[in-house]
């Protein structure tokens, strides 16, 4: 919705052919933004000087982006649908900007919004064709957006009801938008749940993006895609108008290309909200601008635990030992570790999640003006529905969620009771022990190949204590496996998501890592070497 046809003539094309049918890599539209300046490596703040000297309007930066969506995004698919009142918004932040009127550093700015978040004027989907249709108001972070001056430019594309339908998804894809593709290697997967968020700031789509994660969706993805991603604390965003999982974890957060980004549109989505219970502890010593405490020198004398994960292979060991050197010739002490209690979070995690889940996608779909009413509706439509088996063939964890105990059976509330508490402890008395300031890992293994037939290759144990525990979790890029992205994330105790972006934004600063994709179509021949 919101595409022009001949974009979204050429998207089905694309799709259909697959990858290997492409014939121009999308590198040749370049990323050159309006007055010449580059719209890949441009921050906000950067944006905002040239608005404020005139040199730049949001109306042109609009522009740009959306001339860009249209020349690279049949290659990456990462968006679900335009938003044909972007260039009214931009116009309308033009007249503040030359009125004296900035609403604050997102003002003007392009933003994707992934599917599954609720706008008044786009359908909400979740990637579900079950689900075409528009929700009765915002999402209360889109209303924060909206106040903030920031231009809505579209809906991204997700893995379908954020993996959360078939026991062996495929990152990226859903019904409604089908697959979002790597932009670093055009054949690989960007991880899920937010594919498209991370994919189309990846490849300069938009200037920020909104992710939404249970456990891994929104860092994954960033990883993957050479993004920063946020995972904030439980309660810091509200999650009232976002397609849950479960309450007990969901939460959204930013992803953009540059920590600075993700600080100043972390500063504009926060805050309390009557609507979401899980914001009521959010403490009013929260920073009210986060991009002021990303001061050059914070990983100096900061004690950072690094839990290694060889699980995830050598060439991401290999990344992540350049990235520990960095750490320690910035100032850091590092300590490496093993967080505790991991094999018991992992077994009473998915049996909570499927509770939850019913519980909670059968009361936000109750408040929707049409379509499915439950979960059983939800399941008896994809029986009916043949595209909707196309990739996510089947829907077992629907099936299982439907059958779970309900949230009132004594078994679930003990194994939840359980779960979060040892997620918490995980890392509060790992943080105690060591007297550290973060715990750093690899946030991903380098991307995988896209196969429908056989799934997602996605162990990735990394983000499961900070989204149990519902304590952030910032991934900023720290090298290569050969053209693929790996992240490192820095996990913190709840509320201090402030440190741990100052933390990577440091990072950021002595060990910059990330270049923009290349869009290969797939892994050149020969050995793969880290970087």
């Amino acid at each position: 919705m919101g595409r022009r046809p001949v974009f979204r003539i050429l998207s089905a094309l694309v799709a259909a052919l697959g990858v290997a049918a492409m014939t121009a890599p999308p590198a040749s539209a370049g990323s050159s933004g309006p007055g010449g300046f580059d719209l890949d490596s441009a921050d906000i703040p950067a944006l905002q000087a040239r608005m404020a000297s005139g040199r730049l309007t949001a109306v042109s930066l609009t522009r740009a982006y959306l001339q860009r969506i249209r020349a690279v995004d049949p290659w990456v698919n990462a968006v679900l649908a335009l938003n044909p009142t972007a260039l009214a918004q931009a116009a309308a932040s033009d007249v503040r900007h030359r009125t004296g009127r900035v609403r604050g550093p997102l003002d003007g700015i392009p933003v994707l919004v992934k599917d599954n978040v609720d706008t008044r004027d786009q359908r909400t989907t979740a990637g579900s064709r079950a689900l075409r249709s528009r929700p009765a108001a915002d999402a209360t972070l889109i209303t924060r957006l909206r106040e903030g001056g920031a231009v809505i430019l579209g809906k991204a594309n997700l893995s379908e009801w954020a993996n959360f339908r078939a026991e062996k998804p495929t990152s990226g894809w859903s019904g409604v938008g089908g697959q979002t593709h790597n932009p670093y290697v055009l054949d690989h997967n960007p991880c899920g749940s937010s594919a498209g968020s991370a994919a189309g700031v990846a490849a300069s789509l938009a200037q920020v993006a909104i992710g939404s994660e249970t456990d891994g969706s929104i860092v994954c993805p960033a990883g993957m895609t050479g993004t920063v991603g946020h995972k904030p604390s439980l309660g810091l965003v509200s999650r009232t108008g976002v397609v849950p999982i479960s309450a007990e974890q969901d939460t959204a957060g930013p992803i953009a290309r540059h920590v600075v980004d993700v600080a100043l549109t972390l500063s504009v989505l926060q805050g309390r909200d009557p609507s979401d219970p899980a914001t009521a502890l959010y403490p009013s010593t929260q920073p009210t601008d986060y991009a002021k405490l990303l001061r050059p020198g914070a990983l100096r004398g900061a004690r950072i635990g690094l839990w290694r994960l060889p699980v995830l292979g050598p060439e991401t060991d290999a990344v992540i030992s350049r990235a520990k050197d960095s750490l320690v010739k910035a100032g850091a002490e590092v300590v490496e570790l093993t967080l505790p209690y991991q094999d018991r979070l992992q077994d009473l995690e998915f049996p909570a999640l499927l509770t939850e889940f019913h519980r909670d996608i059968d009361a936000y779909l109750a408040k929707r003006p049409s379509g499915p009413r439950n979960l059983a509706d939800l399941i008896a439509y994809n029986r009916a529905d043949p595209l909707e088996r196309t990739c996510f063939a089947g829907q077992e964890l629907f099936e299982r969620a439907l059958a779970a105990p309900g949230p009132d059976d004594p078994g679930y509330r003990a194994g939840r009771a359980e779960l979060s508490d040892l997620a918490r402890r995980s890392l509060d008395e790992t943080l105690a022990k060591y007297q550290l300031d973060a715990i750093a890992s690899p946030t991903n293994p380098p991307a995988w190949k896209t196969d429908c037939a056989t799934g997602d290759n996605d162990v990735i144990p990394s983000s499961t204590p900070a989204a149990v525990a519902g304590y952030p979790d910032v991934t900023v890029p720290a090298g290569f496996v050969g053209p693929l992205p790996v992240g490192i994330s820095f996990m913190g105790a709840r509320w201090s998501d402030g440190r741990m972006l100052a933390l990577a934004a440091d990072f950021e600063r002595v060990a910059p890592a990330r270049v923009p994709p290349s869009y290969l179509h797939e892994l050149p021949s020969g050995p793969v070497s880290g970087s």
